[in-house]
Order: C-alpha cells, then structure tokens, then sequence
C-alpha cells in the first residue's frame, strides 16, 4: 500500500504551499481574483499585467534565528509561487488589488467596447 499518492513527489508532498489557490469570477463589467496567500507579507506580492496577461508572483522567505543553541539540523522556508492569468484588454490603470488575512483581491475593470459591430468595407 502506498502512503504517498502516485503522482505527487516528495517535495512537493511536504511544502503545504505549494499552490496559489484561486477563485476567479466575472460581475457585470469586471473580472475579480481572490487569491489565498497565507504567511506572506504585503510587501513580497507583485502583481503586473503585460499583453493581456494579470500577473501575480510572491515569495517569501521564513528563517527563524534562535540563538544559544547548537543545531543537529535547521530548516528554512522559502516560498516562490506564481500564476497567470490571461484578461485581454482591459483598463489597465484601474486595476484595484487588496490584501487582507492572507486573501489578496484582484478587481480589473473590463474594456469599453467603443464600437463592437464595426463595418469593414470592401475595395
């Protein structure tokens, strides 16, 4: 019988974070992210967009420093996730994100279509 399901490795069995979880939904005129981040800090969150694409990266480093001990081993925590997510066009300077008990909220305004049934003439 086997302990450790057949398609998970070792490492990533022992990292609890792994993945950055998401819920993503649409509402009336804009996309919304909520993204579970626990443990890491405001400051090591980097969100961007570029080419259609809402980017979101954390990392963080946990190290704990305990003086007068003399270690057999000492671990370290270092966090690096990433996600993707591709939006189109959007209003890029609208873009709204909160971060808040380890939840960080994306709300991104969707493009106004000017003209959405344009005509193309034909030569």
């Amino acid at each position: 019988m086997d302990l450790i399901p057949k398609n998970v490795s070792l490492e990533n069995f022992f990292n609890e974070n792994i993945n950055m979880k998401c819920d993503i939904y649409e509402k009336d005129d804009k996309y919304f992210i909520e993204a579970d981040l626990p443990g890491v800090s405001k400051e090591n969150i980097n969100i961007s967009y570029s080419k259609g694409y809402l980017n979101i990266k954390t990392t963080q480093k946990d190290e704990v420093q305990e003086e007068n001990k003399t270690y057999i081993r000492r671990e370290r925590n270092y966090k690096k996730l990433e996600r993707s997510f591709y939006v189109g066009d959007i209003e890029e300077t609208k873009i709204k994100a909160t971060y808040k008990d380890g939840i960080l909220n994306v709300t991104i305004p969707k493009q106004k279509d000017n003209n959405t049934n344009k005509r193309i003439s034909i030569d």
